[in-house]
């Protein structure tokens, strides 16, 4: 029979055992848990991206400058209504003529205002610009997002130049995967489907064999099992969502993915500059 000063003893052991001392040893715990089924695997994704972000800074997921869509000041009101159209964002960064003078932030349903309101000038419906330093902690940021109510960040680097921008979304996340967009991902639509002629939207889960069927190439398929294997092989990592993407005459954007995988990219190709070395 145990005595009674050793029942006690035991909780402490246990404590002790199960209390985990590092961020890896409550990884481990966290995947024991999801193992265990006592967590999903959403649960799992999200608490690992709460975790992951406190490691992350600004320069690792923001969107460059090169990638960037400025609105001018000095443009018409009909050419920053079209610029906003095309690219579909909510905010845009505003500058006066250089991209390392930004004025403000326009969100794109003032517009309609200042469509309406001829007398309107763009300046007077911008918003403050908040600049952050690429070195930024993401978890940090997220909590000044959250307290400021502001949804985009300009990042400035050491010299004080602009080096891109930052939204909360992007934010989001690393926590919750990429959140849904006009590029809808159904899991019953085909793998492989021609939007125009030479721009094909492509399921990264696509087994490389059936790509290899459409396009006429022959990557090898006991190296890589799926597109996504094959594009995040050819880069040595997993793209990021405005990354600029090119190999063996395919240029390749990311369409959809998360902060762990790759779920829909768009393929741009010119047949007749398609790498000789992967042609059937």
């Amino acid at each position: 029979m145990i005595k009674k000063d050793k029942l006690k003893i035991i909780p402490k052991l246990l404590k002790r055992i199960i209390q985990p001392k590092t961020k890896e040893e409550l990884l481990i715990l966290l995947q024991k848990s999801y193992q265990a089924n006592l967590i999903d695997s959403d649960s799992l994704m999200m608490l690992e991206g709460v975790l992951g972000i406190s490691d992350m800074q600004a320069r690792d997921i923001m969107i460059p400058r090169s990638q960037v869509s400025f609105i001018n000041i000095n443009d018409s009101i009909d050419v920053i209504i079209d610029t906003a159209l095309h690219t579909a964002h909510s905010r845009f960064p505003v500058i006066d003529e250089d991209n390392n003078n930004v004025i403000g932030i326009l969100l794109a349903k003032d517009l309609v205002r200042l469509n309406k309101e001829k007398d309107l000038d763009l300046r007077d419906i911008l918003r403050p610009p908040v600049y952050i330093p690429e070195s930024k902690k993401l978890n940090v940021l997220l909590k000044e997002f959250r307290s400021n109510r502001n949804h985009i960040a300009i990042v400035v680097d050491e010299y004080a130049g602009i080096a891109g921008i930052l939204t909360i979304e992007d934010v989001l996340e690393q926590i919750v995967g990429e959140i849904e967009d006009e590029f809808d991902y159904d899991e019953n639509e085909d793998n492989i489907i021609q939007e125009e002629t030479a721009t094909i939207r492509i399921k990264a889960s696509t087994e490389l064999e059936e790509f290899n069927e459409f396009f006429k190439t022959n990557y090898p398929i006991n190296e890589y099992q799926t597109v996504g294997g094959l594009v995040i092989s050819k880069l040595g990592h997993l793209p990021k969502k405005n990354e600029p993407i090119h190999f063996d005459g395919f240029d390749i954007e990311v369409l959809r993915r998360d902060s762990r995988r790759l779920y829909l990219l768009r393929f741009s190709v010119n047949l007749d500059q398609i790498d000789q070395d992967i042609l059937n």
